[in-house]
């Protein structure tokens, strides 16, 4: 006896054979009824597990990682000029208690003036007249800004700094550079790249008094701040590469058509 034909397909999948009938598509075929993956209740418990263990990790860890402090053998204590005036008095007692011969203060253009007007109109010179009047002493102090306006100010900073070394024929084996907490991590790893593994580059993280460090997730200044240097981290440690556009002459070239 013949036997009769089926009229539906059939289609293969992972665990058999199911026939391609009218049942699996609509609307004269175009939508068809397909076998898919997904995850169980076990799996989305598993990644409910995973996040909340990262997020756990990152509140407990990411503010002591960023803000770090590693001092180095060093008589050259370098200071950001932007950072607020509880973060010059730390930098005076640093000074005083630590034997430092020179301070030297760093930064660009001050925020509101877009460009670089005169070496008085930069974070450098506003930091120098803090600390001078806070009293370190004007023979131990030198500013050096940078006198460009860039995306990466803290590298730029850093190669003015750089350049300053080298145009007066300064060799500097090592130094340490204060700064704010949670962007201590980021200004260590640029100053760094800019100076190269011959020199030593410590950090001092002066903390906000703005927020307690240990709860900075309970504050809006804390949550802005581990979030953003976090980001800017990850950037500068992965992704960000520096060109010769960032040179010391080219920076005071741009400086003098001003």
């Amino acid at each position: 006896m013949r036997g009769t034909r089926s009229v539906a397909s059939w289609e293969s999948t992972p665990t058999g054979n199911y026939p391609m009938d009218s049942s699996h598509k609509k609307f004269w075929g175009i939508f068809e009824l397909k076998q898919r993956w997904s995850l169980s209740l076990r799996g989305w418990s598993l990644v409910a597990g995973i996040v909340v263990t990262v997020s756990v990790v990152f509140v407990c860890q990411a503010y002591s990682f960023l803000a770090v402090t590693h001092r180095v053998s060093a008589n050259v204590l370098v200071v950001e000029g932007w950072v607020n005036e509880h973060a010059i008095g730390v930098a005076l007692r640093e000074f005083q208690s630590n034997h430092y011969q020179r301070v030297f203060t760093t930064g660009g253009p001050v925020p509101g003036h877009g460009r670089y007007i005169n070496d008085f109109y930069t974070s450098a010179s506003v930091g120098a007249d803090l600390l001078k009047r806070a009293g370190i002493p004007d023979e131990s102090l030198q500013m050096v800004p940078s006198r460009t306006v860039a995306r990466e100010r803290t590298y730029s900073s850093a190669v003015a700094l750089r350049d300053w070394f080298r145009d007066h024929n300064l060799l500097i084996h090592s130094f340490n550079v204060l700064t704010e907490d949670c962007h201590a991590r980021r200004t260590q790893l640029l100053y760094q790249e800019v100076f190269g593994k011959k020199v030593s580059v410590g950090i001092i993280a002066v903390s906000n008094p703005d927020y307690n460090p240990k709860d900075w997730w309970r504050y809006s200044d804390g949550v802005r701040e581990v979030i953003g240097e976090s980001i800017a981290y990850v950037y500068a440690r992965f992704f960000f590469f520096p060109s010769e556009s960032s040179s010391g002459n080219e920076a005071q070239a741009a400086a003098a058509s001003h």
